[in-house]
């Protein structure tokens, strides 16, 4: 399979004082904000990269354990995932994901020897550098 997806980024004004939009092929994102103070402060509505880079690693993880876990008989009834992408001195040091999943029929080695593949398998965590950090739980 191959695919290719876009988006696109417009940026105005100075680094600290300006102000852009992203925009997604499939228009989820339409023209969203994002600044330097929804980058590196709170309290102004828009988004940043950190963010969408975690949503994206932390959604192509979830179906990337899926699809593992049903290769090995197993359909998950939720898989959630929490992402913490951390940023320091100019770089993103390290993502964190938590994870916790209702799996019938799973046991706890089992689900984390799966979880643990997925993360090294997923195209998003083969694309970052960063050290990604798995806590996983099973939910009885």
């Amino acid at each position: 399979m191959k695919f290719t997806r876009k988006a696109q980024a417009q940026w105005k004004g100075s680094g600290k004082e300006g102000k852009g939009t992203l925009t997604t092929g499939s228009g989820v994102l339409n023209k969203t904000q994002y600044s330097f103070h929804t980058r590196f402060e709170d309290g102004e509505k828009g988004t940043n990269p950190e963010e969408l880079i975690g949503a994206a690693h932390a959604g192509c993880f979830a179906m990337q354990l899926s699809f593992l876990l049903g290769e090995d008989g197993f359909k998950p009834d939720s898989l959630d995932i929490a992402a913490s992408v951390s940023f320091e001195d100019g770089e993103i040091t390290t993502i964190d994901f938590d994870l916790k999943g209702d799996i019938p029929n799973i046991d706890a080695e089992q689900f984390q020897q799966i979880a643990h593949k997925a993360k090294e398998v997923c195209p998003v965590s083969k694309l970052l550098k960063a050290d990604i950090q798995l806590k996983v739980t099973l939910n009885k």
